[in-house]
């Protein structure tokens, strides 16, 4: 690919998108251009990684794919300060969680292709999940841009845009749920007289191996547990209070909760 991707927003999620971009070079030989208030951040991507610093307007001029990578209360401004600057041509995508594509299509106020992404931080390390859907202008060559850029980040895949806030909810999310669990079994371990390096040591590489376990056999994960809880066992005594202390409802709930946040935030 050797498109002119403008990234609008230096945070972590873009920064792990141009470097992804950056380290791709059989991929991407195109040119990186980034606007940030920020000028501390624009300086660290052209840096660190070449990229091109420019004004809002000079970026949505120059560049073919432009990356919204701001927060989601700043998408209405940012869209508003380019009115006039944005082209049916130019390919945008949005990774501002809860921001639907019909309101990013009506500020512009043209028929703009747009991409919607929900991302997650394993990406910054290229284990992400990326889930895209496209509005109502965007073409199927459009979401093969998107995909192809998020895929050098982690694996990607593409739903209906009515199931984006079950998405932010299960994996845009998620990695805070397995961060908690994993700080409360590193705690626990230490409790019972391990050193805090040996039972993070322990935590993750059993998670690491979990999700291995769970992705090559493709078994369901109630019969993984099975497997692991022999009768009369330490697995088991362990399963029941987990069950007692009502983890299986906490995710639930947990789950329910975000879903609902993501619904509030989220602008037609």
């Amino acid at each position: 690919m050797d498109k002119k991707i403008g990234i609008i927003g230096c945070g972590k999620m873009a920064y792990a998108i141009a470097k992804g971009l950056f380290s791709a070079s059989s991929f991407y030989q195109g040119e990186l251009i980034v606007h940030d208030i920020d000028k501390e951040k624009e300086e660290k991507f052209h840096r660190e990684l070449g990229a091109k610093i420019a004004d809002l307007a000079s970026l949505i001029a120059e560049s073919e794919v432009i990356i919204l990578a701001v927060k989601p209360g700043q998408i209405g401004e940012v869209l508003e300060k380019g009115r006039g600057f944005w082209q049916e041509d130019k390919l945008i995508i949005s990774v501002a969680a809860s921001i639907k594509t019909s309101f990013i299509e009506k500020v512009c106020g043209i028929p703009v292709p747009v991409i919607r992404v929900m991302p997650n931080t394993p990406a910054l390390v290229g284990k992400g999940v990326a889930v895209l859907c496209r509005g109502s202008f965007a073409l199927p060559e459009h979401l093969d841009i998107a995909g192809k850029i998020f895929a050098v980040l982690g694996v990607t895949r593409v739903v209906e845009e009515k199931m984006m806030d079950a998405v932010t909810a299960v994996s845009g999310s998620g990695p805070a749920y397995f961060y908690l669990a994993a700080e409360a079994m590193i705690n626990a371990g230490v409790e019972i007289g391990l050193d805090w390096e040996t039972a993070r040591f322990l935590v993750v590489n059993t998670l690491k191996g979990s999700a291995a376990m769970l992705e090559e056999t493709g078994e369901h994960p109630a019969l993984l547990r099975e497997a692991v809880c022999s009768p009369g066992g330490t697995t088991i005594a362990a399963v029941r209070k987990l069950e007692e202390n009502g983890m299986r409802r906490a995710f639930f709930e947990a789950v329910e909760s975000a879903y609902k946040r993501a619904r509030e935030l989220g602008k037609d």
